[in-house]
């Protein structure tokens, strides 16, 4: 059995989450991404789980920044990095922050789609 303790992620604790690095993790496209995923699936998951546009270390970098503001938790199982929200610690200290911030995302890719939708050439059933 393989021991993951010389792995454990540093996370801040409930005490030391600041609204203010909270607020600049999820301004980031990118990272608001990850937190609508991480909220819409309602589970851990493996950092290979998400398709994002960027690169490995990129990625990473996200990750990181999530992790450390405090709105995300890692941790390994096995060889795989799990995130996952830290609702719960968020909730405490800023009430309706994050259901806020993830409603008002959900709102603007809805538009964004809309808007993409309306923009796109119309294409008619007939070929020539």
């Amino acid at each position: 059995m393989t021991s993951n303790a010389g792995r454990a992620l540093a996370h801040p604790s409930r005490e030391e989450i600041r609204v203010e690095g909270v607020l600049h993790a999820l301004s980031d496209p990118i990272r608001l991404r990850i937190v609508r995923q991480l909220a819409h699936d309602a589970a851990e998951l493996a950092c290979s789980r998400f398709d994002l546009p960027v690169s490995k270390s990129t990625s990473t970098h996200h990750f990181r920044v999530l992790r450390e503001s405090g709105v995300i938790q890692q941790f390994y199982r096995g060889t795989a990095k799990l995130s996952g929200l830290r609702t719960d610690d968020l909730d405490a200290l800023f009430p309706g922050l994050l259901d806020s911030v993830l409603g008002a995302a959900d709102l603007q890719a809805k538009r964004l789609e809309a808007g993409a939708r309306a923009d796109a050439p119309e294409t008619s059933g007939l070929q020539g």
